[in-house]
């Protein structure tokens, strides 16, 4: 397995992906895929990366800032996802490795994810990357008609803004 940077032309199996996290109803809000121009807007340019073998995409990680204000230019919100034929194989954690350390190149101090309850497995993963738990937003938003809560996960450099 390899980990790059993530292309243009990799949006068709980045989406494919994205779409199998959309169809667990704990992974986003979201209920379609964007097209790519709407999630090239949502992403920052940098820290975009795909996880690829035998020349397939089969994981993705990206950051989206958390805000327009600038005070808020170090701190940058995680997304994560991996095919579901290969959950449970270390892939998240590797990408999620390579995320902070692209992140940290790029100045962040801060990362965090809003995650459901629900969702065991990215919880784990967060915390074996030196997440920590920091709060829940109880009934933040509606799914489906279901009021879910958002569990707050963030992490802090240890070398950028110290």
């Amino acid at each position: 397995m390899q980990i790059r940077e993530m292309h243009p032309s990799d949006w068709e199996l980045v989406a494919k992906i994205y779409a199998q996290g959309i169809a667990t109803g704990y992974a986003t809000f979201e209920k379609s895929i964007p097209t790519y121009e709407v999630w090239d807007k949502d992403h920052l340019s940098s820290c975009r990366i795909v996880a690829i073998e035998n020349d397939s995409v089969i994981g993705w990680a990206a950051l989206s800032p958390v805000s327009g204000r600038c005070v808020y230019g170090g701190v940058g919100e995680v997304s994560v996802y991996v095919a579901t034929e290969h959950s449970g194989l270390g892939i998240g954690k590797k990408l999620m490795y390579h995320l902070i350390s692209e992140s940290e190149k790029e100045g962040y101090w801060t990362l965090q994810s809003g995650i459901f309850p629900e969702n065991e497995g990215s919880i784990a993963l967060h915390k074996k990357v030196g997440f920590r738990y920091i709060g829940k937003r109880e009934r933040v938003g509606q799914l489906d008609g279901e009021w879910k809560d958002n569990l707050l996960f963030e992490r802090r450099s240890k070398s950028v803004g110290i």
